[in-house]
């Protein structure tokens, strides 16, 4: 809902501060004093062009500001969210300046953004129908999704379906587009893994070779080394083994004098015990040492396979085996694939089949509803001057999406014997105002009954070409949308303007030799005076007055 809107040196408005309020709201005031430009700026702050013509003149820039409530929408928080756009207690402040080169800037929560964030908000917090904003009575999708509303079709069930069919579709396509790709691939997988798997690697088999490798290439050293210890410990007079031998008959001497000495007799026979198996130990490596020159040989190539694989494949017979296993993994995969595309391609086929089933319902009820829309449709534009017009839903063929597989368009025929054709290129600026109040009041309960959060809806030129009893009408179906809605209505003709909750008079003067607009609320003994002279003109005269009064009892009581 608008609650407050600002206008800054726009065309002949210097400044005006306007405060709107829920219900139907009216604007008046004589031709020229510039009611419409009042919807022009707000048509700025949806997103609308704009242009240097559009700045006052001797000024440097135009600004338009308003703050609006927001409703509970799910698609308006992502909006905002990648928008960065903060709001606070659900009302947000958003800002359209125009400099006098052309460029305008746009603000939202007061940081800068792009104007198409300003679009993407605008149909959350309302529509504008007047002479040169039908976009979105234009667009197939808003006209769809009015239908739908009037109808309570839910495209939910078919929408899941055709992302389920397009992620199908999808994954079939990269099958496609990879196959050569996965060919070329699966003969290169064929070679590492053959590769590979011929070398019959062990894990830790390389460093098993590095060590016996060391051991072949210095078995003279390691013969040396292992006789010397040998003949320390063990072989030589002087042997350790020899010594302790000496050294415990002592101690047993000595034991059986003193006993004393048998602790250090029993200390003694581990270390004996130690130097007696290392002695054997020694004598049984000894033996085994052997100069075997193929051996290394065998070794050394061995190690040299092993490392032109590593250099291909890993750094370590882990990582070569690891790689096998992923190579192998890929090669299945691959001999999956044409599995995988037969079972894609049910899938495709079983999505597809079942999303006809939905959308042919759905189409179903969208005929339906078009039926029964074009009906209330063409009621209410009989009582709005326009009882010869033809309306007509037409539902058709289009090509498969979320919201199903038809295309709607609204179409008229204004005069009897002409063919339905759509509203863009038939209606005038005050019928397609009339047609958009028709269809607003004919989907408003729809709305309400969807739990759809009221809007601000704004009519200009409604009132174009009709009078009396029909203005009455039009005065009555804006009164039945601003129970649900905030409606703001720029009129001419004193019988719509008698059921305003609200009334803003609109006046045109000149200040310090410069026109100027300027516009007020008005309170309720002054609005029988603006509409007596909307109906008596420049010269209030009693009878006006006396009408107007009526009119305002008329309005007061809706009926």
């Amino acid at each position: 809902m608008l609650v407050e809107l600002v206008v800054e040196n726009y065309a002949v408005i210097e400044r005006i501060r306007i405060r709107f309020q829920a219900g139907l709201n009216v604007l008046t005031g004589e031709t020229g004093s510039g009611k419409s430009m009042v919807v022009d700026a707000l048509a700025l702050l949806f997103g609308g062009r704009a242009s240097a013509e559009m700045v006052r003149t001797g000024c440097d820039r135009a600004r338009i500001s308003a703050i609006v409530e927001l409703p509970e929408h799910p698609r308006l928080g992502p909006v905002l969210e990648q928008a960065g756009i903060e709001c606070e207690d659900g009302e947000l402040l958003i800002e359209r300046e125009i400099l006098s080169s052309g460029k305008s800037r746009a603000f939202a929560g007061s940081r800068p953004v792009a104007v198409g964030i300003l679009r993407e908000l605008a149909p959350f917090i309302g529509d504008i129908h007047g002479q040169h904003d039908q976009q979105l009575l234009f667009a197939s999708d808003a006209q769809r999704e009015m239908l739908d509303l009037f109808g309570a079709v839910d495209a939910g069930a078919v929408g899941d379906l055709y992302r389920r069919w397009r992620k199908a579709a999808a994954q079939l396509d990269e099958l496609d587009r990879s196959e050569q790709e996965r060919l070329r691939m699966a003969d290169l997988w064929s070679f590492q893994k053959r590769e590979i798997e011929g070398a019959a690697l062990a894990a830790g088999e390389d460093a098993e070779l590095e060590n016996e490798r060391r051991v072949l290439s210095n078995m003279a050293r390691l013969q040396e080394a292992a006789n010397t210890a040998y003949s320390a410990l063990y072989d030589s007079p002087a042997s350790v083994y020899t010594q302790l031998k000496l050294a415990a008959r002592k101690l047993e001497e000595l034991a059986r004098i003193d006993e004393a000495a048998g602790p250090m007799l029993e200390s003694l026979k581990p270390a004996t015990l130690a130097v007696d198996e290392a002695s054997w130990a020694l004598r049984d490596y000894v033996g085994k040492l052997e100069a075997d020159p193929g051996r290394l040989d065998e070794v050394e190539s061995r190690l040299a396979a092993i490392d032109k694989l590593k250099r291909k494949y890993g750094g370590s017979v882990e990582q070569i085996l690891a790689f096998l296993k992923e190579v192998s993994a890929h090669l299945a995969s691959a001999e999956d694939a044409s599995a995988l595309r037969a079972k894609l391609e049910q899938e495709r086929e079983r999505l597809a089949r079942a999303y006809e089933t939905a959308a042919a319902k759905l189409t179903a009820q969208r005929v339906r509803a078009g039926e029964e829309l074009s009906r209330r449709v063409e009621k209410e534009l009989a009582s709005l001057a326009m009882a010869k017009t033809k309306f007509q839903t037409a539902v058709g063929p289009a090509t498969w999406s979320a919201n199903g597989a038809d295309t709607v368009e609204f179409l008229i025929a204004p005069n009897i014997g002409e063919e339905p054709k759509p509203l863009e290129r038939i209606a005038s600026g005050g019928e397609l105002s009339r047609i958009a109040l028709a269809l607003k009041t004919c989907t408003q309960a729809s709305a309400a009954h969807a739990g759809r959060s009221p809007r601000t809806l704004v009519f200009d030129e409604v009132d174009a070409g009709i009078s009396g009893g029909a203005a009455e009408s039009v005065g009555r179906r804006l009164k039945r949308l601003a129970a649900s809605n905030q409606v703001l209505c720029v009129t001419h003709l004193p019988q719509i303007a008698g059921f305003a909750d609200h009334h803003f008079r609109v006046e045109k003067h000149e200040e310090k030799g410069r026109t100027v607009s300027s516009i007020e609320a008005l309170p309720s003994a002054e609005r029988a005076r603006e509409i007596g002279r909307m109906i008596s003109g420049e010269h209030l005269t009693p009878e006006a007055l006396r009408h107007a009064e009526q009119l305002l009892k008329l309005g007061a009581t809706g009926k």
